[in-house]
């Protein structure tokens, strides 16, 4: 398994010889508006796509875990052929993007299986309160396989129940979060804090956790040198790794 690292939450996922792009969001730097009501009011994305954009074009499927911008953007509209396979969280936001154009869409939220691997939905709480509910409905992805680490993909999620159950339930070697503690001026984060971060880890002790979704949206505070000197201060560095832009890990 090889998980790439592109900006923000979007992946790619060489899974049982299969490539997965994950939450596509292939807008050229600052061609879109700031996060409104944040305290860093530039224009998104902070950073240029660490890649060429056509690199990004051709995988076996495209999955989108929810429909906020940073997630799947009018460029990834634009760029990504129409017939390729995407699967999207549930039959609401899977008719939101066939009227994008794109003809061989469904949903994951039942699971299905491509070749050996099975992929499994997860839920999410996009943020607490109010601002959570203005957020609405995320979700995550479990994919699995006999010659294969598990890998589960939080999506856009604080730490809450839903994560707590999805990691005793498939107890996941690897786990990629959704941090940058990302926030409004009113509220909590509605993505990983580093205290959420700290309940991943001992929620799933034995797992690698990969922390994605850093420094590419305006409302992304927590930065990863951040990340890791809190890592280093509680003695848990070799649990987590924080790629670059870029990076390629491997497993």
């Amino acid at each position: 398994m090889d998980i790439q690292q592109i900006r923000n939450a979007t992946l790619v996922v060489t899974y049982a010889n299969q490539v997965f792009l994950i939450d596509p969001f292939l807008g050229e730097k600052g061609t879109l508006p700031p996060f409104g009501e944040t305290p860093n009011a530039v224009p998104n994305p902070l950073v240029d796509l660490p890649v060429d954009v056509s690199t990004l074009l051709d995988p076996d499927a495209i999955f989108v875990t929810h429909l906020h911008a940073d997630h799947f953007d009018e460029a990834a509209k634009e760029l990504l052929p129409k017939q390729i396979p995407l699967y999207a969280q549930n039959e609401a936001d899977v008719a939101t993007i066939r009227e994008a154009g794109f003809t061989n869409v469904s949903s994951f939220e039942n699971g299905l299986t491509l070749g050996d691997i099975r992929v499994t939905h997860t839920s999410g709480q996009h943020g607490v309160g109010e601002i959570g509910q203005r957020m609405g409905t995320v979700s995550g992805i479990v994919l699995t396989h006999p010659d294969e680490p598990t890998l589960y993909i939080t999506g856009d999620t604080i730490w809450c129940d839903e994560v707590e159950t999805a990691i005793e339930q498939y107890a996941p070697d690897i786990i990629v979060v959704n941090s940058g503690a990302a926030q409004f001026l009113t509220g909590e984060p509605i993505t990983m804090s580093q205290r959420d971060l700290l309940a991943v880890h001992q929620a799933a002790a034995e797992a690698t956790i990969i922390v994605s979704h850093l420094e590419s949206v305006n409302h992304c505070l927590l930065r990863r040198d951040m990340i890791a000197d809190f890592l280093a201060a509680h003695h848990l560095s070799a649990h987590f790794l924080i790629p670059d832009d870029g990076e390629t890990i491997s497993f």
